[in-house]
């Protein structure tokens, strides 16, 4: 059960998202935005860090549905794991399926959709929330006696399959486009286009979306996000953007009954008496913009470098995660989100991000500082602490006054063409 493929993969995605950079070096595009790749990378490992909490209940619910009611015991036999992995892919195809036809559950699964660009650091956007609304999806597993281990397994190397998807490095991939899921198929998915919403749910193998009616053929280039953009590049607030409308959407709209459908219809779906269902608008490639903001060196360079820091911190605590108990859990949980929070506010030169990013160093050295006193880790902890405490300091205060100086510009969204 403590096996997680996907933790464990941590240096293989970095590496091909370094790999992705290099060739679009070669091929002169610009696919990534740092301040976009910054963002989905966040959102990510708040999810890992939640997950903690969060799984800890859906596992639960499966071994108590495993332990109870399955109907039979099936052993981990190598045959056993290969018929699991198309079990689950089948699973996921429908709870991916109705995460995207069920306006609540898209509450979850529009977090991966958001970013305007397309490459693998978008498949590491993932939703804190999701879990919640795709985990009974997989509740027949339990009653037909797949072991929660397996399950576990299984179900990452199912997600890290679909990392490598999430580029337009690669483009059609022959006679593979007729049973798998490749980047052109997954492109469409991630297409605002009318004609590529909601098609291609697919995790593994295509053919449960020609199977059931939802393929679609890449044809013409995919615009990529939703149809209404969040405008943020703050992981936290994105995790709930959806909720907010659903919320709105239900105050606006009257009798019991249609705020059910406004739950559990389609996105988009509302009254005849309001104008009945809101289909998505077609996009025009010339003149559509992305969200985004211009930042100079200093800033970008102070993000990347505190980056680091967080990766690095965040993958030596998931690494150690089943070694601590739940208040060092808590704790690391705690700091991995405060961590995330400020990139975002640097980006959009937000007023509280200074004061906030001051009180993040001066808390997170002080925990740590706290955690390893009457260690020999103490002396190089004290050093290093002071030391990047006081090259950042300076560091914002020259920040502090670049957003002094250009207070009055507006944050814009960029043409595509400039960036594509």
């Amino acid at each position: 059960m403590n096996f997680d493929p996907v933790v464990i993969a941590i240096p293989m995605y970095f590496g091909l998202m370094g790999l992705e950079l290099l060739v679009e070096q070669f091929q002169k595009t610009k696919r990534y935005r740092l301040n976009d790749a910054i963002t989905n990378i966040s959102c990510g490992v708040g999810q890992q860090a939640v997950k903690i909490f969060f799984q800890l209940i859906t596992v639960a619910i499966y071994t108590l549905i495993y332990a109870n009611l399955a109907f039979f015991k099936v052993e981990n036999t190598v045959l056993n794991y290969i018929i699991l992995f198309f079990a689950w892919d089948f699973c996921y195809y429908w709870a991916h399926r109705m995460n995207h036809e069920i306006n609540l559950f898209w509450s979850g699964h529009q977090v991966h959709h958001q970013s305007e660009d397309y490459n693998l650091s978008v498949a590491l956007r993932q939703s804190w929330f999701q879990i919640f609304f795709t985990s009974f999806f997989f509740w027949p597993l339990a009653l037909l006696g797949f072991d929660p281990s397996a399950v576990v397994i299984v179900s990452g190397f199912n997600l890290l399959y679909q990392f490598w998807i999430h580029t337009e490095a690669i483009g059609k991939m022959g006679f593979l486009e007729w049973f798998m899921n490749t980047p052109s198929h997954h492109r469409v998915h991630h297409g605002r286009n009318p004609k590529y919403i909601d098609k291609n749910h697919a995790g593994t193998f295509i053919i449960w979306d020609r199977m059931f009616g939802t393929f679609q053929e890449e044809e013409e280039q995919p615009i990529y996000g939703i149809t209404t953009p969040v405008n943020t590049w703050n992981p936290i607030l994105v995790n709930f953007t959806h909720f907010q409308v659903i919320g709105k959407q239900l105050k606006e709209t009257p009798g019991f009954i249609n705020k059910l459908k406004v739950l559990f219809y389609k996105p988009g779906w509302r009254p005849e008496s309001m104008g009945g269902m809101q289909y998505a608008p077609e996009v025009d490639h010339n003149q559509y913009q992305k969200f985004n903001t211009q930042t100079p060196a200093i800033v970008n360079w102070y993000v990347l470098f505190h980056y680091v820091l967080t990766l690095a911190g965040s993958a030596y605590f998931m690494s150690q995660i089943d070694k601590m108990d739940w208040t060092l859990k808590g704790i690391g949980v705690g700091l991995t989100l405060f961590a995330i929070l400020t990139p975002g506010g640097l980006f959009e030169r937000k007023n509280w991000v200074i004061p906030i990013e001051f009180s993040r160093l001066l808390i997170t050295s002080s925990i740590l500082l706290f955690l390893v006193y009457q260690t020999p880790l103490f002396v190089p902890f004290l050093i290093g602490c002071a030391t990047i405490c006081i090259v950042s300091a300076i560091w914002l205060i020259k920040i502090a006054h670049w957003f002094k100086s250009i207070h009055q510009q507006p944050i814009t969204r960029t043409n595509q063409a400039a960036i594509s």
